[in-house]
């Protein structure tokens, strides 16, 4: 999906928030009930214009809290289900916290997730190159010559392997391909209903290709497996996830793969990614609620045998929120396919964010703010001379009792409209022109009481839970998260479209880092106010992050002394990147846009104090796979090269001497990948594949992939 749909998508989500949120405050507080419905009470969409530059170092005193507190914040346990009741009534609380409807108004409030922030689970820390990443045990083994160099897929965590559609053991490509039309001038042979001359497009069946890459001379197909779907592949093992199915292969023989064991999923339950580390697959699954009869929860069959999870085994947070799905974590042996070990907890479909580094699982939960106690918040702190003393003595009374928010929320709605109903013209536009410049002030103060994310860390020795944190606000996706020496860095985006309140709440963006113990230690406050994160990326002791908004800020963070991170330095330029890859220790790559086109800026980090844009380039392309998937990029470091499809090509850039140059271009490929074997780049697309010499970069071999 390209960027500029994706912002498109933003906007539009956000003027639907927008709307939500004048429906929320007009049947919360009945305010203007009697006069209009057009005001809103939540004000200040927009902000304020600010630049970072704001506190550094340990956590700040946090400005006076939200009495009660509108995110359970200070429940952060986190434990197992003990019966199936408990199950029951955890989800339908949750259920009540989602939705609520009020004199006739259906209000849902909206999850406090990032705008397009999806489950991408079993995200590794970023490290400073393309890593290689070895997957399983043991080897092919064979006489054929080897190359001396095999790339690897492009992943975050070194020794810890991702799943992708390309993967080569220096010998064979495998690639994963998918259904599509393509026109080729063929005779039409016996079709009637045609026009005379009119050529129908030809049908390329998905599967997996099995193709001889090395030496480049012997590129041909060698074999051909009828699934498709992202591969991991180690040892004498491919496995390919598709669909509902895991399927593992024996390719010990390349030429004639054979099934070894096939793992298939229940119908209510859906791959949600998987990694490989220390020769066992980490497979993570997702299974949808079912609230008639919630447990046990069948969730895959092995050779005959189901797997379905107790109630009992099921871990939540200890604070009640929102939950419409299952996900378990599984330990599979890649030989046999058997499950030796396990994990199961509740979440939310579309918000949780799983990261694993090679000690922990995090999972990731977003905990929304209760609008009754943010709209009790607000009078308490900032409305009481403007209403009756006898009114808030009634209020506060409701703060109190033990009923559902949908409840207190009809109850806050008679009192208020009792008094606006009471009251004339005059004072209901004065009290109208109080609350909404309050609001303002009051949301900007308290924006990190309004969303926040608890983060669970699981053990991977022997997947026991190991402890919780949370920090305000929320997270883009798995490069929000990242473990660096027993500390766990992540980066959020506070207010804003993050918010069930939308944009009647000033965004900001924060780093916080958590000890062993999942305590924050230290933060970095108020990065790019008004704007949200739009790329994050840690490297070692550092950390840089994009904001966007209309300018595109470039962060550079110290985050050497874990309990006083500080921002360094900090550089505006026109678009934003998506995607940030260190190609060197004082070069970071961005890939992102600038207007509708695919932009690339190299950054000079040398000094932290003073990052420098010294090199970009503008393609003329509307997207690049690149900015959404880190896994299509490639970095060759050897020849100081990187390749990135986008449109339909493929484009090799170099970066020696600090320059971004356009070294060779791809096209007519339906470019999606490339590998290099020894000093040979290979272009892998849809429709052919392409080797390149990389001393000259001429082609030396074409394979076309079309039947």
């Amino acid at each position: 999906m390209s960027q500029c749909f994706k912002l498109r998508k933003e906007q539009k989500k956000n003027d639907i928030m927008n709307i939500m949120t004048k429906q929320i405050v007009i049947a919360t507080l009945i305010i203007l009930a009697a006069a209009t419905a057009n005001i809103a009470f939540l004000v200040g969409r927009g902000g304020m214009p600010g630049a970072p530059g704001g506190p550094t170092g340990v956590v700040p005193p946090p400005p006076p809290p939200i009495s009660p507190p509108p995110v359970n914040v200070q429940e952060t346990g986190f434990g197992k289900f003990a019966s199936e009741e408990e199950f029951k009534a955890y989800v339908e609380a949750g259920q009540a916290m989602s939705a609520s409807y009020i004199g006739g108004l259906g209000l849902t409030s909206m999850r406090s997730a990032g705008v397009g922030v999806a489950v991408d689970a079993l995200s590794g820390a970023p490290t400073p190159l393309a890593a290689p990443a070895p997957s399983f045990t043991g080897g092919t083994g064979g006489a054929e010559v080897s190359p001396g160099r095999v790339s690897e897929t492009n992943v975050q965590v070194l020794g810890i392997d991702e799943p992708d559609i390309v993967k080569t053991d220096g010998k064979d490509i495998y690639f994963s391909t998918e259904n599509y039309y393509y026109g080729r001038p063929v005779p039409m042979g016996g079709v009637e209903l045609m026009a005379p001359g009119f050529l129908p497009p030809d049908y390329a069946q998905a599967d997996t290709k099995v193709i001889r890459a090395f030496p480049p001379a012997e590129l041909a197909e060698r074999a051909r497996i009828e699934r498709n779907g992202e591969l991991l592949l180690g040892g004498n093992r491919l496995i390919v996830f598709s669909g509902n199915v895991i399927y593992g292969y024996d390719v010990s023989d390349s030429a004639a793969p054979k099934e070894a064991w096939k793992m298939e999923l229940e119908d209510n339950t859906w791959i949600e990614t998987s990694r490989s580390f220390n020769g066992k697959i980490y497979l993570v699954v997702r299974s949808g609620l079912r609230y008639d009869n919630p447990c046990p929860l069948p969730v895959m069959t092995i050779r005959g045998a189901s797997i379905s999870i107790p109630c009992v085994e099921i871990y939540r947070p200890a604070s009640v929120m929102p939950v419409d799905v299952t996900y378990t974590a599984f330990v599979v042996n890649p030989t046999t396919g058997a499950v030796e070990n396990r994990v199961s907890f509740v979440g939310a479909s579309g918000s949780s964010i799983i990261y694993m580094s090679k000690s922990a699982l995090y999972v990731t939960y977003p905990h929304e703010a209760d609008i009754f106690s943010v709209t009790y918040g607000f009078f308490n702190e900032k409305g009481r001379d403007l209403f009756p003393a006898a009114l808030f003595e009634k209020l506060d009374k409701l703060a109190g009792y033990d009923l559902s928010q949908q409840t207190k929320l009809m109850e806050l709605q008679i009192l208020f409209e009792k008094y606006v109903y009471s009251s004339d013209g005059d004072e209901r536009l004065r009290i109208e022109n109080e609350l909404g410049n309050r609001a303002a002030d009051y949301f900007k103060t308290h924006r990190r009481d309004l969303a926040a994310t608890q983060i669970v860390k699981i053990g991977i020795d022997d997947f026991a839970v190991k402890g919780s944190g949370t920090v305000p606000g929320t997270l883009l996706n798995q490069f929000s998260l990242d473990e660096y020496e027993g500390y766990l860095r992540t980066a959020v985006t506070v207010g804003g479209s993050g918010t069930i309140f939308a944009g009647s709440v000033e965004s900001a963006n924060d780093v916080y880092v958590l000890d062993e113990k999942m305590a924050v230690v230290g933060s970095v406050l108020d990065l790019g106010l008004t704007e949200r994160i739009y790329s994050a990326r840690f490297v070692g002791p550092r950390g840089y992050l994009v904001t966007f908004r209309q300018t595109d800020p470039f962060y550079v963070l110290d985050l050497s002394d874990p309990r006083k991170p500080a921002m360094k330095g900090e550089l505006k330029i026109p678009g934003f990147s998506s995607y940030l890859h260190p190609v060197t220790d004082t070069l970071v790559l961005g890939v992102g846009q600038e207007g509708s086109q695919v932009k690339l800026s190299l950054f000079d980090v040398s000094s932290a104090e003073n990052p420098k844009e010294v090199s970009k380039y503008i393609l003329k392309e509307y997207w690049s796979e690149v900015a959404s998937n880190h896994r299509a990029f490639l970095l060759d470091d050897k020849h100081q090269v990187f390749f990135l499809p986008a449109g339909q090509n493929g484009y090799v850039f170099s970066y020696k001497n600090n320059t971004l140059s356009l070294t060779r271009a791809v096209s007519n490929v339906q470019a999606k990948r490339a590998i290099y074997l020894d000093n040979y780049l290979y272009v892998i697309g849809e429709d052919r594949i392409v080797a390149l010499d990389e001393a000259t970069w001429k082609e030396v071999k074409s394979l076309s992939l079309r039947d």
